[in-house]
């Protein structure tokens, strides 16, 4: 069985890799609407960048980015996503009908996400990340990066069961390139598989991230990753996560099928 995919939809100015392409809610509507069509199974939106260096924005401009987009999704049947750090903005877009919760730091950065989540009765993502967006890149230091990625994921789990949220409704992130430069993200990726120790579903996302470049040893730009990403993908199907958050749906989608067809049945 392939991973299920989350298809990414920034409705921001500055995101890394799509930020200024949906410059009206019609537009970030009709890419979510194609995503869905190719193959996504749920929309991850976005109205703040968490890319490295990023500058936050308020509660109000981000819930103006995200509440139209969410809206004309839901009115569609689309599963909806709400990427974001803040329990604000998480409880309006609960209401506006998302189903699911995408907080990069694992309900860490604001004091009433955990209460928030724990009110719902949606799946919550939580990620590592190191620091925050804006200076998550500057110098980041493991001695041990699986270890100390699993121990963090496995507080955060901890956390959410002390505050009566079901185990059934968590999904990890190890966080690729969220405060790791290219060693960092290629020793979480060979370790894939020790993720799944923690008990629940693992998602990947590393679509487009700058280890690509990294990898190529050269200014790769984010419209010709596509073939690295893949590549990830891939790594995170032969590693059994159950999710991967992607870009490029339609490509993902076709390798992966292609991938699960004519690998050998004893690996599935």
């Amino acid at each position: 069985m392939i991973p299920k995919i989350m298809g990414i939809l920034n409705v921001t100015p500055d995101s890394f890799s799509d930020g200024g392409r949906h410059t009206t809610a019609a537009d970030a509507i009709a890419a979510g609407i194609a995503m869905h069509g190719a193959g996504a199974d749920v929309i991850d939106v976005g109205g703040e960048s968490t890319r490295p260096g990023a500058n936050p924005v308020d509660v109000e401009e981000e819930w103006r980015r995200v509440l139209p987009v969410i809206e004309g999704l839901v009115a569609r049947g689309i599963p909806v996503s709400i990427d974001t750090l803040k329990a604000e903005i998480m409880r309006r877009a609960l209401q506006a009908g998302a189903t699911m919760l995408n907080d990069v730091s694992a309900l860490r950065f604001d004091p009433e996400a955990l209460e928030v989540a724990a009110a719902s009765n949606t799946q919550i993502i939580l990620s590592h990340m190191a620091g925050e967006p804006r200076t998550m890149q500057d110098a980041p230091h493991y001695a041990d990066p699986l270890a100390e990625v699993l121990a963090h994921l496995q507080e955060r789990i901890e956390k959410c069961l002390a505050r009566g949220i079901a185990r059934d409704r968590l999904i990890i992130d190890p966080g690729i390139g969220f405060g790791k430069n290219l060693k960092h993200n290629i020793t979480l990726l060979q370790g894939l598989e020790a993720f799944h120790t923690l008990g629940v579903p693992v998602m990947l996302a590393a679509s487009r991230k700058r280890m690509i470049a990294a990898a190529m040893g050269c200014d790769l730009p984010v419209d010709k990753r596509l073939p690295g990403s893949i590549a990830l993908a891939l790594r995170g199907a032969q590693a059994g996560v159950q999710w991967v958050r992607v870009h490029d749906v339609a490509e993902t989608r076709q390798a992966l099928l292609l991938w699960d067809m004519t690998g050998p049945q004893l690996a599935k």
